[in-house]
């Protein structure tokens, strides 16, 4: 029997390989009668693609369509105007559904609280309805699995920056880390890597793309033609090694 009011369901669904997902996500979406997923324009999205074969007929999907992913903004209106009228469109559909009595599963690919879309939602929502979050595997961790380097070791620190900061601030995060991991890449991979040789730490530095996908591809950083990196790639500064 529905509640008064639905579930909010932010589930983390992992990096791409269909087996890393959670047995609780898994519980959690199979008994969800609403699965809301974000993709981009003309696009099935990732977490849908990694999700759909545990799905079934009698639920319904609730497509959450970016209006615009990595592309420059012309006119009058910012890129951060655009998303927050997004993000405040999607959250009114998705309340519609628990305002009826219905869970709605949120997927996120890798972990729903970082750098995932959930966030957007949950911000918007959590305060008003009942729900939980689930955490996934998260992309960095996937890709250092995949490329066979820890990346911190004893008392280091690890910093998670996005390869869309300006240059300098991007030097200044990374002038002192003692690990690191780069994301959000794509079109600014080839100022992340001018950034990293400037801090002559280049040579360190792992390049991934899709982890855990078919496609995935793995190399050093130095490798890598900058034009050629999607948006899911990222790289890997491990820290130095210990008790070798």
């Amino acid at each position: 029997m529905m509640g008064t009011t639905g579930r909010l369901l932010g589930l983390g669904v992992g990096p791409g390989d269909p087996e890393l997902i959670t047995l609780k996500t898994l519980r959690h979406l199979r008994a969800a009668p609403v699965v809301a997923y974000f993709a981009g324009p003309g696009r099935k999205g990732h977490a849908l693609s990694t999700i759909e074969s545990h799905l079934d007929a009698s639920q319904q999907l609730l497509r959450l369509e970016y209006p615009l992913t990595t592309e420059a903004v012309s006119g009058p209106r910012s890129y951060d105007d655009i998303m927050v009228d997004f993000y405040d469109a999607a959250a009114s559909r998705v309340a519609e559904h628990l305002a009826t009595g219905h869970d709605v599963a949120v997927i996120c690919e890798g972990d729903p609280m970082l750098y995932g879309s959930y966030m957007y939602l949950h911000d918007r929502l959590a305060a008003r309805y009942p729900g939980e979050v689930v955490p996934g595997v998260c992309a960095m961790l996937a890709g250092a699995a995949m490329l066979g380097r820890p990346l911190v070791y004893r008392d280091q620190s690890l910093s998670v920056v996005a390869g869309t900061l300006p240059a300098p601030e991007l030097a200044a995060r990374l002038e002192s880390a003692e690990a690191a991991v780069i994301m959000k890449l794509g079109r600014n991979l080839g100022k992340v890597r001018d950034v990293l040789l400037q801090l002559r730490r280049a040579d360190q530095a792992l390049y991934i793309e899709q982890a855990t996908l078919p496609g995935q591809r793995m190399m050093p950083l130095m490798d890598v033609d900058p034009s050629s990196a999607p948006y899911f790639s990222m790289v890997l500064v491990p820290g130095r090694r210990w008790l070798t």
